[in-house]
């Protein structure tokens, strides 16, 4: 069921993005007078198909994408034999190369529309909840096995990052921290401050899906929160609120040390201590392999949450959508420099629906689709042929130099350009089925 929601999610968020695009193309091709022969969103074999006027509206069957058919275009379709007749006044090739230029921007630009707007609406419709700084400060952090790789310690308190001053945990692991060059932290341990380098590839080490959860935690104190029914934590009547104070006669103030000490008692009896009220109880409970005591903990720290007004909405909404664009021109600069490898960064239509998860969050939706229409737009955007951005290219050259580049010229680039997107998507397909397995 959850590989169904998975997929559900990941074909809808792409058809919408598909849509908005291909529309893009085909409403400033349609208003500058040229003639749009089909728009699909999915590629053939077609599963339905409606002709409405001069053009034909198909849905096809292989969900990955679509495109827009313009009269008198070399693209996708390589019809090239309507390309040996003589230009008509409603084919792309007839018109000024600046009609044709909007053209092919269409789509970005609808692409960058949608995702702006939709970071502006999830900004204004759910604020943000996040532990602040002066929150995390209070304990210090708990340093997982990556986070203890790099230098850090649990109860290090990060004072800021690269010399940057920062507002929320998640920031810690954000695009400063991790793509920023010589990013480092600086910690208070024990009273003095150290600087703690970030090395260049922490964000591969990070997107490694047998370490998710192993950087850095917040630290805090705890009490019991939902217990699950039949655990140990029910049978042996915890309750929601209980404050678990030792565990085997050793203290503990913080959850990491909670969780460190009950796994020193794996398939024993061990004793809690529990403070419920200003009663303090002993509840003997067995452990088995997985230590599992059957409760969520409740953090001890405070939570901030805020709301946005629209105005304040549309500012925030538009800087996190186009931070999406520069976080993503980063790291392919670094995937390109080498400090960042390809196969664990480069995600395809598996990996992305595994982003989706299993069950249907739709804040978690809206926020995936907004960042891909993001990503998809700059993408589109790099001037390789097959790509928006190549035929953009070419266009701006015959704009600047007064020369169009020919026909066969451009058959022959849009061959190589198909080319390197086939094996790209080869790539991350086969990397995606390969990391299923890792």
């Amino acid at each position: 069921m959850e590989g169904i929601i998975m997929a559900a999610q990941i074909i809808l968020s792409l058809s919408i993005l598909v849509g908005v695009h291909e529309a893009g193309h085909m409403f400033a091709a349609k208003f500058f007078g040229m003639r749009v022969e089909q728009f699909s969103i999915g590629f053939p074999p077609r599963i339905f198909g409606v002709k409405y006027g001069e053009t034909e509206y198909t849905i096809g069957a292989i969900p990955l994408g679509g495109f827009v058919k313009i009269s008198g275009m070399i693209d996708e379709s390589m019809d090239l034999e309507a390309m040996k007749e003589e230009p008509k006044e409603w084919e792309f090739r007839s018109k000024p190369a600046w009609q044709r230029l909007i053209v092919m921007l269409g789509g970005i630009i609808v692409n960058v529309f949608t995702g702006v707007i939709i970071f502006i609406a999830l900004t204004y419709s759910y604020g943000e909840q996040y532990f602040p700084k002066e929150e995390i400060a209070k304990y210090g952090i708990v340093a997982e096995e990556i986070g203890q790789k790099i230098g850090l310690q649990t109860g290090d308190k990060i004072v800021n990052i690269s010399g940057n001053d920062y507002k929320r945990f998640s920031d810690l692991f954000g695009s400063e921290a991790l793509l920023g060059d010589n990013a480092y932290y600086t910690v208070l341990r024990n009273d003095q401050e150290i600087r703690v380098d970030i090395p260049a590839d922490l964000i591969e080490e990070l997107s490694d899906k047998k370490k998710v959860g192993k950087f850095i935690e917040p630290r805090y104190p705890f009490e019991v929160g939902t217990i699950s029914p039949g655990s140990e934590a029910d049978k042996v009547g915890l309750q929601p609120g209980d404050k678990i104070v030792a565990v085997g006669g050793t203290h503990v103030q913080f959850f990491d040390q909670f969780e460190e000490e009950k796994k020193k008692h794996t398939n024993q009896s061990v004793d809690l201590s529990v403070l419920r009220g200003n009663e303090e109880l002993t509840l003997t409970v067995n452990l088995d392999e997985s230590a599992m005591v059957g409760f969520q903990a409740k953090p001890l720290l405070k939570l901030k949450s805020e709301e946005y007004s629209l105005a304040q909405s549309i500012g925030m909404g538009s800087k996190e959508a186009f931070t999406t664009v520069w976080v993503n021109i980063k790291g392919l600069g670094r995937v390109i420099s080498g400090d960042i490898d390809p196969r664990k960064s480069l995600l395809g239509p598996i990996g992305i629906a595994r982003i989706f998860g299993g069950t249907w969050n739709w804040e978690r939706f809206w926020n995936l689709t907004g960042m891909l229409s993001m990503i998809l737009a700059f993408m589109n955007l790099l001037p390789i042929p097959a790509l928006d951005g190549g035929h953009v290219m070419f266009l701006m050259y015959e704009i600047v130099s007064g020369r169009k580049p020919s026909d066969k010229f451009l058959e022959n680039a849009q061959k190589v350009g198909m080319v390197v997107l086939l094996a790209l998507m080869v790539f991350v397909f086969g990397n995606d089925i390969f990391n299923l397995f890792r």
